[in-house]
């Protein structure tokens, strides 16, 4: 997966100078270190979902955009709220519309049954990596999946 990461990564990068922001600025306004901020965008690890949402959030873009889902450069004005249970709902509601059972998500996700359980109850943040494959490999919007971004409002996933 580290291929697909790298857009993220390079977004990361690429929307930080856009804004003629450093580093350390960026890394300010998410509330971790300058070297934390750093490993996120370099690929050497992943940004949490949290982190992502609020780098999106402070930059008005899409998750979408940013983890390189769409090309279509679109700013959000509307502010990403992470609410577990309405997450674990559309998930689940993913999983179904694709006729899978929990432990084949989970197998799918290289992970538990257990885990997926968790989400879809939103008793845990469900995992940027496997937010970002389910919405790739579902050809689902992660604005959807972890924003709330409404069916009309959502832009075309690439495949």
């Amino acid at each position: 997966m580290l291929s697909s990461n790298y857009v993220i990564f390079q977004r990361l990068k690429d929307i930080r100078e856009d804004l003629d922001l450093m580093q350390q600025e960026m890394a300010d306004l998410l509330n971790v270190s300058q070297s934390c901020y750093s490993r996120w965008e370099t690929g050497k690890e992943l940004i949490p979902l949290r982190k992502l949402v609020d780098f999106c959030n402070i930059t008005n873009h899409s998750l979408d955009y940013v983890t390189g889902l769409s090309n279509k450069k679109k700013t959000n004005t509307k502010k990403i709220i992470l609410n577990l249970d309405k997450i674990g709902k559309r998930l689940r509601k993913v999983r179904l519309e694709n006729g899978l059972y929990q432990h084949q998500l989970a197998e799918l996700l290289n992970t538990t049954q257990s885990t997926i359980c968790a989400y879809e109850k939103g008793e845990t943040l469900i995992l940027t990596a496997f937010a970002y494959q389910i919405a790739k490999q579902f050809h689902v919007s992660l604005d959807e999946l972890c924003g709330g971004i409404k069916k009309k409002e959502k832009e075309t996933i690439k495949s």
